[in-house]
């Protein structure tokens, strides 16, 4: 049998974690056994669906790497072929015309309740034979069977078993003459030839109705893995209020996504004690049988440290890659300064996202008109002026410009002025970056250039000369 599996979003808002991770099963199954992986866009809400939804899921897709076989599948693009299938099935007595109004339908609902019985429709206009005028709004119901039990074995939970007496005669066509969720989904899995089905475990209740529909139709069944939903550290289902976002706000916000995906496959399939996988190794050692019944919990911790795993581990020219747009939304000009290469092999230490390493390489390529106000304080003064005016000295006269020769005129100033090295390596880094956190300060250097930083010394000089005549005035 050829494996083929989907992914069906549906594009009335954001797509979240949850709704990637079981694309990236789905993905994965497909890739590890070799079969097909699709993408349908399940666009029938029509008040709800967006142009904006749309390019979102794809865009997430794209960015993420996860490519589909054929071509994108939109429902609003197979009404012809729905119909005709539900107009079949009226002809066959399998679906009938509803006309209960919903007045009917709200006291049939709370008689129901009031006895203690499930909620369902009485099959009252399949039963009756009254004339109704034809353009009298209806919509069309699929004919449950009444009777026996349906059955099936889910990939990740096992056996699970409905009684057909609790299901209801669903609506496969609304008064508007559009086709629903649960008909145009049996109908795409039967048409695009899906073999298994992976979705949240929301879609549990939805299962048996389906294979019904499909039966009737004499379709194969597909096989069935409702993967448990993803919680907040409170233990409540992940939402808006633990900071779910959409998944291009993890690109935004500076995540590469090697590390989202390689932090979503964990999120509750496992391969041994192993943490770290790229994506041939998702590919190769995916499995159904590793996926645990569980909730998981999402972890920003977590996902915030295989960031910097990535950051770190990544080809820098692969890195630097994925650096660019956030340069280019910082608004940072790059055309005068080192490559983004140099910057990502200079800041991954130091940076989890790269956001950070964004907002934090600006010194690089532009000046700055203002010393961060703490750094200024402790560490540009009169007691530190001596020993920037020695190293603009020995830095003007260097006609080569290395880290290691940078850092040997620091040495030998330090020597001259008999300090430890610190007490130069602090204003010297306040004043060429604006801030006391930067790579070793001879890297920094190099990097900046040798004319932007004596051009730095000098300014922060300034500010020194500037800062004590105002304090002696003020005395």
């Amino acid at each position: 049998m050829k494996i083929k599996t989907r992914f069906s979003p549906s594009p009335t808002g954001y797509l979240h974690i949850g709704g990637i991770r079981t694309a990236l099963y789905s993905w994965l199954l497909a890739r590890n056994l070799g079969g097909k992986f699709i993408l349908r866009i399940e666009d029938t809400d029509f008040k709800r669906s967006t142009q904006s939804a749309i390019d979102i899921i794809i865009d997430s897709m794209n960015w993420l790497n996860l490519d589909w076989d054929e071509e994108t599948y939109f429902q609003t693009k197979r009404f012809k072929r729905y119909n005709a299938i539900i107009n079949d099935m009226l002809s066959k007595s399998i679906a009938y015309y509803c006309y209960c109004s919903k007045e009917r339908l709200d006291t049939l609902r709370k008689a129901q309740i009031a006895r203690g019985e499930k909620p369902h429709y009485d099959g009252r206009c399949y039963e009756s034979h009254v004339y109704h005028k034809k353009n009298k709004p209806c919509v069309v119901r699929f004919r449950n069977p009444k009777n026996g039990f349906v059955v099936f074995n889910d990939l990740i939970r096992g056996p699970i078993k409905f009684n057909n007496q609790e299901l209801d005669d669903l609506i496969i066509r609304r008064t508007d003459g559009s086709p629903t969720y649960n008909f145009c989904v049996v109908v795409d899995d039967y048409d695009m030839a899906i073999t298994h089905v992976i979705r949240g475990e929301e879609h549990i209740n939805n299962t048996p109705r389906q294979i019904n529909i499909l039966k009737s139709l004499g379709a194969p069944i597909p096989k069935y893995a409702h993967v448990s939903m993803i919680l907040g550290k409170d233990g409540k289902k992940l939402s808006k209020r633990h900071g779910a976002v959409g998944i291009m706000q993890y690109r935004d916000d500076g995540f590469l996504p090697e590390a989202l995906l390689n932090y979503l496959v964990r999120l509750g399939w496992s391969y041994g004690n192993q943490e770290i996988f790229s994506l041939n190794e998702m590919k190769k050692f995916f499995s159904l049988k590793s996926i645990s019944k569980s909730a998981s919990t999402f972890n920003t911790e977590k996902l915030l440290w295989l960031n910097h795993y990535y950051i770190n581990h990544l080809p820098a020219e692969y890195v630097a890659t994925h650096l660019v747009w956030h340069i280019n939304q910082q608004r940072i000009d790059t055309s005068t300064g080192p490559k983004l290469t140099t910057i990502v092999k200079l800041l991954s230490d130091r940076c989890k996202t790269l956001k950070e390493m964004a907002a934090s390489c600006r010194y690089f390529y532009e000046d700055f008109s203002e010393f961060d106000t703490n750094a200024a304080k402790n560490h540009l003064h009169s007691l530190t002026a001596p020993a920037l005016k020695i190293m603009g000295i020995k830095l003007s006269a260097l006609s080569d410009w290395t880290p290691a020769i940078v850092h040997e005129s620091i040495k030998k100033t330090a020597e001259e002025l008999q300090v430890s090295i610190s007490k130069v390596c602090m204003p010297l880094r306040v004043a060429v970056t604006g801030t006391i956190k930067s790579p070793a300060i001879g890297i920094t250097m190099h990097a900046i250039g040798q004319s932007r930083c004596l051009t730095r010394i000098a300014k922060a000089l300034d500010f020194i000369t500037y800062r004590t005549q105002k304090s002696n005035d003020q005395q």
